[in-house]
Formats: C-alpha cells, sequence, structure tokens
C-alpha cells in the first residue's frame, strides 16, 4: 500500500499538496479525501499515490470518500487541460467539475480555553455577572459566549465542544466577535467539518391496516391514504385540518407506517412542444442529420459547425442525432447557455426519451444536482441538457456533445477557473474520440472562421421549416421621431401601432429592452452629479416596485434619494428607461393587455421563468416585456411582432465585440418572430440606424457582417486573427493596484516577449468594482503558446515581487474588457 498521496485542494495555489496514508485507507486516484489544510478541513481530489517521502514532515487524510474515482481518467485529463490553458488552480478546477459540495457540511466548534475562564472569573469578581449583562456592546457578547460555553463544560465530564450554530443561536454573538476571542485565545476554534448523505428524500406515510376503533380525525387520515393507492407524502396529510399527533397515533398503533424515500428527480414544469419527429424533415435538415451521424459514427473527433437561421429546425436535428446516440447505447450532452432554455429543452428530451434524461443547472439545490450527478455516473441517464457546467457530466461512453447557441456569452464563466463550456466541449470530444456539433443563428466569429479553414465542418440551414419566410424588419431613426415628436420617446409612435394592430387580432407580442430596473441613472440638476455605488464606480439603477437604488455588479443597496446626496438639492431627476418602466409604459398604453416581464428581477429561479413561458405558450399573455432573456430560443408560434427599444446602446462599449453582440442580440430576437402559421414582423428602434450591425441584422445578412467585422478584426489583430487574454490587478488600494500594474508594466517593457502584444497599463473601463480598484493589461499574440508562456513568465515574476495571487485575474480568451 502507498504510503503518500497528492490532493489537489479547491485553494488559489498551483499545486498537489502531499499528505501520509494511514493504515486501513485507501485512497484512489479521482476519488476524493478529508485532509486537515491550515486550521481547516477540506475535501480534495487525488491525483497521485506513491512511496516518494517529501522532504517536510506531512499531515495524514482524516478519511477517504470514495471507493472509485469520482473522476475518471478522462475527466483527470480534461481538468489538467484546463487548468494549463486557463492558468487555473488545479484544485478550484476540480471543484468546479464536481458539482457535489451538498455531501460536504462545513462545520466550527468552539471550547472554553483556561484564559477564557478567568476572564469570566474575573468578570464574576468584578459583581458584573455575564448573565446579568443584555446591552449590545462587544465586551458583553464576548461574555455571553464565554458564559454559556462554560455552562456547557461544567454540565459534563471533560470539555466541550459546541457547534458555531448552537453558539450564535444561544447568545446572539456575530462571527467577527468570535473572531477576536480567537485572537484573545479565551476560545478555541476547531473545523469539524465531515461528510455527510447528500440523497434527498421524502417522508412517505404508507396505509398497512385500517381495522380497529378509529377516532373521526384518524377515520380522516386512514381514507385520504385509500383514496392515494395507500400512499401519500407527509407534507400533504399535514395541510389537512386535523392535528399533527394523529399521524403519530396511527403510526404508533401499527395501522401506519412512514418511511423515507428518495425524491424523484427533478424533472421539467415546462409543456412539452409538439414532436420534432411528427413533422418530415426538409432536405436541408435530412442532409444536416445525416453528416452529424456520419460524424458520430466514424468513432473518432469531428467537429460540426451548424449554421442556420431562427426557425431552421436546428433542435430537431440534435435531437434525432442524440436519439441515434442513445439506441446505439452511448451518450451524449447538449449544452444550453441559459437556465431559461433548459426547461424546455429538457421537456423535449423527456418527451422523447423519458427517464434517460438528466438536468444540470446552477438553479437547481446542491442535493439536487448530487443526486443527478449520482444518476448520470450510474448509467441511470445517459441523455444529459444543462448549462456550461454541464460539459463535465461523469457519462460513459460518450458520442457527441451538442453546444447551442455557441456564440453565447454566458458559455464563458467570470471567476476562477475562466473557462469557455464550448472550448472544453471542442476539448472533450476530441479526447474521447466523439463528435461535438456547434449550433447557431448567429456563429461567434472565430466558430465560424475555424470552419472556413477546414477545422470544422460547415452545415447550412438556409431556410426556416415549413417555407416560412423571415420576419420583415423595419429601422425606425429614433432621431427623426424625437425631431417629429418634440420629446424623447420610448415607444415610438409606429410600435405603437403594431402592438395595437396585433393585439387586436389576438396575437402575441415580445418587446425587448436589454436593461433591468426602472431608470439607470439619477442625475442632480444642481451640481450634476449621479448617485454611484459605494463599491463600484457605477451608477446605482432606481428599481420603483422595491423602492430601492441597486447596483447591478455587487447588489449594494441604497434608499430612493428625495435630495441630492453630493449637495442637497432637491432637483433630483430620474433619467432613462429600463425594464421596469417599459412595462410600466405598456400597461399604461394598452390597460386591457395581459403582460409580463421577464428579466433577472421577476425571474428568482427556474420555475418562475417555466411559468412565464408556459403562460405565453398556453395564449394566456398578450404581451412580454423583457430583457435579453426572452431573445435566446425561445419557440412561441403565437408571436407575430417583435419590438426592440435600445438594443444598440453596447455600440458606444469600449469593446472590440460590440457590433458582434449588438447583431447577435438583433439577429436572435427578430427570430422569435413569425414562428407559427402567421408570418412575423420585427420593429426596431434605433439611434445608429446606418451602422453595419444594425443593417445587415435587419437584412437577416450574416455573410455580410461577417466578411465587414472580419476586416476590422484582421487590421486591429483581435480574434480570431490572434489569441487574446486580458490581465488585471486589483486591490481595496488605489496605491496598491498602481504600484503593482506599473511594477509589471516596467517588466513587460524590460523583457522581450517575442510574438505577443501587450497594451496597457491602464485603468479598467470600470476603474472600481466590489471594492476593488484594478488595472488591466490586454495581450494579444497569433501564436496561443507564446502568449501561454508569457502569462506564466509574468505569474513567476508577480509572485517574486510578492503579488498575492488572488489579486490577480488572467483571462485567457475574454469576452468582456470591462
Amino acid at each position: 500500500m502507498p504510503e503518500f498521496c497528492d490532493v489537489a485542494l479547491p485553494v488559489p495555489l498551483d499545486m498537489a499538496f502531499t499528505y501520509g496514508v494511514p493504515a486501513g485507507a485507501a485512497p484512489v486516484v479521482g476519488g476524493r479525501v478529508l485532509v486537515p489544510f491550515r486550521q481547516r478541513r477540506m475535501t480534495g481530489i487525488v491525483v497521485e499515490v506513491h512511496d516518494r517521502a517529501p522532504t517536510v514532515k506531512t499531515k495524514n487524510i482524516l478519511s477517504t470518500l470514495d471507493s472509485s474515482p469520482v473522476l475518471d481518467e478522462a475527466l483527470l485529463r480534461l481538468g489538467q487541460w484546463i487548468a494549463d490553458y486557463y492558468l487555473a488552480p488545479i484544485g478550484e478546477v476540480f471543484r468546479t467539475m464536481l458539482p457535489l459540495g451538498a455531501e460536504f457540511k462545513r462545520a466550527v466548534s468552539y471550547r472554553i480555553t483556561a484564559e477564557g475562564r478567568m476572564a469570566l472569573h474575573l468578570a464574576g469578581m468584578s459583581g458584573s455577572s455575564a448573565r446579568a449583562r443584555r446591552t449590545p456592546d462587544e465586551q458583553a457578547a464576548e461574555f455571553r459566549a464565554l458564559d454559556y460555553l462554560g455552562m456547557q463544560e461544567a454540565d459534563s465530564a471533560e470539555r466541550t465542544a459546541v457547534t458555531e450554530q448552537k453558539l450564535r443561536s444561544a447568545t446572539h454573538v456575530s462571527r467577527l466577535i468570535l473572531g477576536g476571542m480567537v485572537r484573545k485565545k479565551w476560545i478555541e476554534r476547531e473545523d469539524v467539518s465531515d461528510v455527510r448523505d447528500a440523497m434527498s428524500t421524502i417522508k412517505v406515510a404508507l396505509l398497512k391496516s385500517a381495522e380497529g376503533k378509529l377516532t373521526g380525525n384518524q377515520r380522516t387520515i386512514i381514507e385520504i391514504l385509500a383514496a392515494s393507492g395507500g400512499r401519500l407524502p407527509v407534507t400533504n396529510i399535514r395541510e389537512l385540518d386535523v392535528p399533527r399527533t394523529t399521524l403519530s397515533t396511527l403510526v404508533k398503533r401499527g395501522l401506519v407506517e412512514v418511511l423515507d424515500e428518495p425524491v424523484a428527480p427533478v424533472q421539467s414544469r415546462s409543456k412539452p412542444r409538439p414532436s420534432p419527429f411528427a413533422f418530415d424533415f426538409n432536405s436541408a435538415q435530412q442532409s444536416a442529420l445525416t453528416r452529424v451521424r456520419e460524424a458520430v459514427d466514424a468513432g473518432k473527433f469531428s467537429g460540426v459547425l451548424l449554421h442556420g437561421v431562427t426557425g431552421s429546425g436546428k433542435t430537431a436535428v440534435y435531437l434525432a442525432a442524440m436519439r441515434a446516440v442513445l439506441e446505439a447505447g452511448r451518450s451524449a450532452i447538449l449544452l444550453v447557455p441559459e437556465i431559461g432554455l433548459t426547461p424546455a429543452v429538457a421537456a423535449d428530451l423527456h418527451q422523447i426519451f423519458g427517464d434517460k434524461v438528466a438536468i444540470l443547472h446552477s438553479a437547481l439545490s446542491d442535493k439536487e444536482r448530487a443526486q443527478q450527478w449520482h444518476r448520470i455516473r450510474n448509467g441511470e441517464a445517459r441523455i444529459v441538457v444543462g448549462t456550461r457546467s454541464a460539459v463535465f457530466a461523469p457519462v460513459s461512453d460518450l458520442a457527441l456533445i451538442v453546444v447551442d447557441e455557441e456564440h453565447d456569452a454566458s458559455y464563458k464563466q467570470e471567476e476562477t477557473p475562466r473557462y469557455h463550456a464550448r472550448d472544453v466541449a471542442v476539448m472533450r470530444a476530441k479526447m474521447a474520440n466523439a463528435a461535438v456539433v456547434l449550433g447557431s443563428a448567429t456563429p461567434s466569429l472565430e466558430s465560424y472562421f475555424n470552419a472556413t479553414k477546414n477545422k470544422y465542418a460547415l452545415i447550412e440551414l438556409p431556410d426556416r421549416v415549413e417555407q416560412r419566410p423571415l420576419p420583415e424588419v423595419e429601422i425606425i431613426d429614433m432621431r427623426q421621431e424625437v425631431q417629429e415628436t418634440g420629446q424623447e420617446q420610448v415607444i415610438s409612435r409606429k410600435l405603437v401601432a403594431e402592438i395595437k394592430e396585433r393585439l387586436e387580432r389576438k396575437e402575441q407580442v415580445m418587446v425587448l429592452l436589454n436593461r433591468r430596473g426602472y431608470s439607470p441613472v439619477v442625475l442632480c440638476r444642481a451640481c450634476g452629479k449621479t448617485l454611484e455605488c459605494r463599491n463600484c464606480a457605477i451608477a446605482l439603477t432606481h428599481h420603483k416596485r422595491e423602492h430601492k437604488m441597486i447596483c447591478h455588479y455587487c447588489g449594494y443597496l441604497a434608499p430612493v434619494p428625495k435630495a441630492c446626496v453630493h449637495c442637497g438639492s432637491e432637483y433630483v431627476y430620474f433619467l432613462g428607461t429600463g425594464s421596469e418602466k417599459l412595462e410600466e409604459l405598456l400597461h399604461g398604453m394598452f390597460p386591457q393587455a395581459r403582460i409580463a416581464r421577464l428579466d433577472r428581477d421577476t425571474v428568482r429561479g427556474h420555475e418562475d421563468f417555466e411559468r412565464t413561458l408556459n403562460a405565453l405558450s398556453e395564449g394566456e399573455l398578450d404581451l412580454l416585456v423583457g430583457t435579453q432573456m426572452i431573445a435566446k430560443g425561445h419557440d412561441i408560434h403565437g408571436v407575430t411582432l417583435v419590438g426592440v427599444v435600445g438594443a444598440d446602446s453596447a455600440l458606444g462599449l469600449p469593446d472590440f465585440r460590440a457590433a458582434e453582440r449588438t447583431f447577435q442580440l438583433l439577429t436572435q430576437v427578430a427570430g422569435r418572430a413569425g414562428r407559427g402559421q402567421s408570418p412575423g414582423k420585427v420593429v426596431l428602434q434605433t439611434y445608429f440606424q446606418d451602422h453595419y450591425a444594425v443593417q445587415y441584422a435587419a437584412h437577416h445578412d450574416f455573410s455580410g457582417f461577417y466578411e465587414k467585422e472580419l476586416r476590422f478584426r484582421s487590421w486591429m489583430h483581435y480574434p480570431p486573427y490572434s489569441a487574446l487574454a486580458n490581465v488585471l490587478f486589483r486591490s481595496l488600494k488605489l496605491d496598491e493596484a498602481l504600484e503593482w500594474s506599473g511594477a509589471m508594466g516596467k517588466w513587460f517593457e524590460q523583457n522581450r516577449h517575442e510574438g505577443v502584444r501587450v497594451l496597457g497599463p491602464a485603468s479598467a473601463p470600470i476603474m472600481r468594482l466590489k471594492r476593488d480598484y484594478r488595472y488591466h493589461f490586454v495581450l494579444k499574440s497569433a501564436s496561443r503558446e507564446k502568449l501561454n508562456r508569457t502569462l506564466r513568465a509574468m505569474l513567476v515574476h508577480a509572485t517574486a515581487q510578492k503579488i498575492p495571487r488572488t489579486q490577480i485575474i488572467v483571462d485567457v480568451d475574454a469576452l468582456w474588457l470591462m
């Protein structure tokens, strides 16, 4: 048996840690172990077992959690590739790959020390009993905690530890105060975190017998159970108008048995759409399916870009290919960009594949994610649908990965590890000799460029299914609207008329405004200053329903000002329009219409999303207002008009991808119109009607946009002509951020980095975010290898300069430079 094992821990350090293996323990590579790390307990992944004795004294692992790997050899290799490519600590990569947080319970306990007992004794000697203290000051709180811990110890024959949760509940002492008491050595803190059973269970009552004399309440429960087939969740019984003790009495008499049963797997509440196989595939779809199946059957890596206009039947091609994979006894993964798309797609998959489907996304609880993960690993589910983290699903015999809406920015994770799920999907397929299909009506320039260079096979679906026409797009110049009406308009006269006409015809309308809240800016007309977030260099947004000013970056809340916070003037004006205000305006214009809003403020979980979309699909809503959440992939046949309000505002951002993002958003939201039997129309309001992104989107001309945008990218050496990384230095102190970025700027100047262009240092466009001051560099290179080498050398130098690794963000293939 090996004496040592190397463990990857979820800490921001680019290394594994060596631990001793005690007698009886049998760690396996790819399995989890519980280990001590500094003053904490943590779970990590074993990356190697060996007999090489380290030069320093090692701690032993506390326990092994798995007898077989939770990350097989293929997933370990994929994790190592992510760590190398995105310069991310391997332990943090593995933590992202495993949604098993529910199986580890973090807990802390406290004990009183001799110093603490002395402090408590001296307080008693001074005549100020800790028990009598009820003032909210810090000293009183400390003595309440000491008093409680002392009493717990007095009631026990040995030193007793009390959990943090129990201590804080009994004494109302904050973590900050407990931390101070630890530093004074009045109490000892111990991490007692351990594994736990994460299986979601539900208590179920089973009817065993109905014989014997029964009271009225007991008879009610027995009759309900009998009518339910002899089995009913206890929560349903407790909703009855009977005492809670009645069920306990029936259990004692042996008439009813209560058992813990596993909760049924999560299923979408969305109503399934008509089966895609109920329609005949057109020739383009049939050709696309044939080519995808050939790629799967080849048994080697193959990349396919499926470029089809909105409504061309791409989803039907995906599902048919996945059905063929399942029939062959193999597995497939379908990635969708937004949680909002997951329910509809999952409903389709449940309809076609039954219980062979698993869902993975962030809106599930920790226990639900763990449950789904185990279903996949055990082979119960061979079809997986989910957002970006589903790319790590532990399927066996992987044959196909589909990345729907592959252009979408939400596939890029904005925290460590900053991976792009589309690129990870391509690499996983390559490692597994599987096929990967990237699908979109508006492919990213990088993917389309790769297809034109024959790195991917390009498949086109140029027409909508059943020969339905693409929607007509009418551009409204809002500059001219202001001149003709004499005032700023949120909704143009043309859009109002078109909405009125659709409502009269009992048709449905979607209106996009990609800005949350009621008013995005609060301005003082006396001093000219805006109300900014305390933590960020960003204006607070007015949310009228919540009567709050909210920062959309850090979540900071402030009251709605009645006077300017800077000069005290009462001339405070709320400027601009968000989706909440747009909804209010539409209610005022069309009081009889049934209107709903879909944005991050109205959607708190996937159930809210499903409820709203189901209402729209069932014809229970006339008009849906929303942000970009309504623009992606939804197939609502009753929508014949889409209004776009201010979607071109992104063109003013200092971002080289601004035009691409605007074109994609306009094209995608336009594609929601006319997907049924009635033709669709789009009314596109803009202040930039001559911009090429707006014009090409209005004409559904992806090729034209691609050629023009590609020329700009080539002139400026931006992707796809080079690899790009954004390196950001951040600190709570402005001087530190300046010092660190200045030191790295000198290092870049003094050291030659062949083939790598370095821009910066410069303040980030959003200079302060979540209390951190931010300065950044942008690195570009035609060679990914040279870029990676330069970034690694930079991190080595930063470590030598004692710049904390946690204060450096390295974002390879960055999508957001703000």
